[in-house]
């Protein structure tokens, strides 16, 4: 198996058109679309048992009726490009060179998308199912509501994998897990007054000018706690006045909150009383709503905990030897990701979940975005290779 999942050349030219043309269609975030039902024609065309997309616009396709069930997801949606101009290569060309298929979403994460569909659809050809199914999923709405998109489709599916692997970028190495996370809201309340008269309000702002300490003294505080530890970032601040003349009467802040293994829900809310406590103000988790591109709305609540997956676990040890069969070496170091994924919705339902795919992570949402031919073939293999171990 491994020389043809390998050096099967017409496979491989195959699996990397079909990764630029993914790149080639746009797929902001709520703009899947096009790209959903590029992947939906591709899975029927390898000759996929069932393909659909579900209200959501996730993409569900499905190999093999038997009772062991395996899940590969990814994401479609990827992030704006707002300096076209300056890449250097076109950021929705696709383009092959220096060994890197070059373009927004080549990282994050269609690269990963792509060999998990054709390692289905090789793992059917070749006769790797036998008492297993395969569902390879590409969800969406990722890039803002972190596993929302998987949940859906999940739950529309009736669906419950005995494993899941997330196809986010890795570098090809395995992701044993993640930290946690929490968005959060605080708001503090004011009165409003003339600005020539501001002993007669009291500023919004300034009520909020301690908490902000707290939130910067409560970072410095996690960031002492070892090598695992969470951290808290102020990511926005806005106020609210009648006019510029006046005192401000409102303020709030949006918390970034990444939880390490072991800390809580209860971590969370006793960290947040402490920080608003004696001051004018109150928090909650800040939940999103976003639309998705068939008109469904998503309600995001961002609230995950850190999760691992242990390296004994028959996924881990199966997901290990598919690397050792294609790289010919053990792996030697295992890895987290710092940052967070769709395993946040398999790992909630208590289905075991790992981390592999192609790509450097470093390179996700950046200017210049490419991912290594060399990667999406190899995860391609390691793909075919774990479906056969489980």
């Amino acid at each position: 198996m491994h020389n043809l999942i390998i050096h099967g050349q017409e496979v491989t030219n195959d699996l990397l058109a079909f990764t630029q043309a993914l790149i080639r269609t746009q797929s902001y975030s709520g703009q899947e679309g096009p790209a959903a039902r590029l992947v939906a024609e591709q899975m029927k065309a390898l000759g996929f048992d069932d393909v659909k997309i579900d209200r959501y616009g996730n993409v569900v396709g499905r190999v093999g009726e038997g009772e062991r069930v395996i899940l590969f997801d990814s994401h479609t949606d990827t992030v704006a490009v707002n300096d076209a101009e300056l890449w250097s290569a076109p950021p929705f060309s696709g383009e092959i060179r220096d060994g890197y298929v070059w373009g927004r979403g080549s990282v994050d994460m269609k690269s990963g998308l792509a060999a998990s569909i054709y390692a289905a659809a090789i793992a059917k050809n070749q006769g790797l199912l036998n008492g297993k199914t395969v569902y390879v999923t590409g969800t969406v709405a990722e890039e803002d509501c972190d596993g929302e998109g998987l949940q859906h489709a999940l739950a529309e599916g009736s669906l419950h994998p005995d494993y899941a692997v997330i196809c986010e970028p890795s570098s090809n190495t395995i992701i044993t897990g993640h930290k946690g996370k929490a968005q959060l809201i605080v708001r503090t309340q004011g009165i409003s007054a003339h600005g020539s008269a501001p002993e007669k309000g009291q500023n919004a702002v300034y009520e909020m000018a301690e908490i902000i300490q707290r939130v910067e003294q409560t970072n410095q505080a996690l960031m002492r706690e070892g090598t695992q530890h969470g951290t808290l970032v102020l990511a926005q601040i806005s106020s609210t006045g009648v006019s510029l003349n006046a005192v401000p009467s409102a303020c709030e802040i949006y918390l970034d909150r990444r939880l390490a293994l072991g800390e809580t829900e209860q971590t969370v809310r006793d960290e947040m009383e402490r920080i608003i406590t004696g001051k004018r103000a109150t928090w909650e988790i800040g939940a999103l709503l976003r639309m998705t591109w068939t008109g469904e709305m998503l309600n995001y609540q961002p609230l995950h905990m850190a999760w691992e997956i242990p390296l004994e676990h028959p996924l881990a040890q199966a997901l290990s030897a598919a690397y050792a069969g294609v790289y010919g070496h053990t792996l030697q170091k295992y890895e987290h990701w710092d940052f967070s994924t769709n395993a946040v919705a398999t790992v909630s339902r208590g289905i075991p979940t790992i981390g592999f795919g192609p790509g450097d992570p470093k390179l996700a949402h950046m200017r210049d975005e490419r991912c290594a031919v060399d990667q999406i073939v190899e995860a391609y293999a390691i793909y075919a290779w774990l479906i056969d171990q489980l």
